[in-house]
């Protein structure tokens, strides 16, 4: 591949890799709100509560979908730059995404699928700032 080709798909995976982090973070988040709704919840919050949990589970599980989707692209893109045996957590996280969707019942079931979420999470963030910089660096070189 000519250079001018490989910056090109560097930069590309470059920018699968920001979109990735922001949908990433955007979970993270979400995962958030419905940690601290969960406990509220399981401290006796009510049915108000439970409903408000319910509804921030539902966020973080549209913004799963569409953090699986953006690593997927991400994975596409690596792949143009010979770049895939490094997305082993990447892809834990994929399958924990599918995972999770499974449904979400009991109380501390959904806390502790919001806590290994939130693990998965910030795990998957770290791995694709990792691979990021790495793509930053041959950039600059």
């Amino acid at each position: 591949m000519e250079k001018a080709q490989y910056q090109k798909e560097l930069q590309e995976a470059v920018r699968a890799a920001d979109e990735a982090l922001w949908r990433l973070r955007n979970v993270q988040e979400s995962l958030e709100s419905a940690g601290r709704w969960g406990i509220v919840d399981m401290l006796g919050g009510g049915l108000f509560t439970t409903m408000l949990k319910h509804s921030r589970i539902h966020d973080a599980e549209e913004e799963m979908r569409a953090a699986r989707d953006a690593l997927r692209a991400f994975s596409r893109e690596l792949r143009d730059v010979d770049q895939e045996v490094t997305l082993v957590n990447i892809g834990d996280f994929l399958h924990f995404a599918d995972y999770f969707f499974d449904g979400l019942l009991a109380d501390w079931l959904v806390q502790e699928k919001i806590n290994e979420a939130k693990w998965q999470v910030a795990s998957a963030i770290s791995r694709v700032q990792e691979i990021r910089g790495q793509l930053m660096d041959q950039l600059e070189d």
